[in-house]
């Protein structure tokens, strides 16, 4: 049985039953185990709001759901929380992803090169998102990024 590939332009089942047990990150904050599993669980809820709800393109939809993946990745290697927490916002030709862990230590951008196969996670997000940042909080800290977008 071969894997099959994400693709933004196909309903996803569980996408939309990720945001039937987990709650809708535009809400409120949705708090997710800090588990590996739970970056597909951010993947689809990113998905679903991005594509389904907000209307956005495909190309927007693949970038944020590819980011998302990467902050999620970050927060549960290197912070060593029980549980962390995704939120998103949309503002008129924005959008912003917030992952928030208990951490206060910074995450680092490093240099990449073409043969390294880890360590990418914030090279891509400085590549491919328009902002992004780290907002220090009393009791942990907050990984964002933001992403122009063309509204319908």
């Amino acid at each position: 049985m071969a894997a099959s590939r994400w693709s933004p332009t196909v309903e996803d089942e569980r996408a939309l039953k990720a945001l039937e047990l987990f709650g809708d990150p535009t809400e409120a904050e949705v708090p997710l185990p800090s588990r590996p599993e739970s970056a597909a669980t951010a993947r689809r809820l990113v998905q679903i709001v991005v594509l389904r709800h907000w209307g956005l393109t495909a190309r927007t939809t693949e970038d944020a759901v590819l980011l998302v993946s990467e902050l999620v990745g970050n927060a549960v290697r290197h912070t060593g929380a029980r549980v962390f927490g995704l939120r998103m916002r949309h503002r008129r030709g924005w959008i912003r992803v917030e992952v928030r862990d208990p951490s206060r230590g910074l995450p680092c951008l490093m240099p990449v090169q073409d043969l390294d196969i880890s360590g990418r996670g914030l090279f891509l997000v400085d590549k491919l998102a328009d902002r992004w940042g780290v907002d220090l909080l009393p009791r942990g800290k907050t990984t964002w990024f933001e992403i122009r977008t063309t509204d319908r």
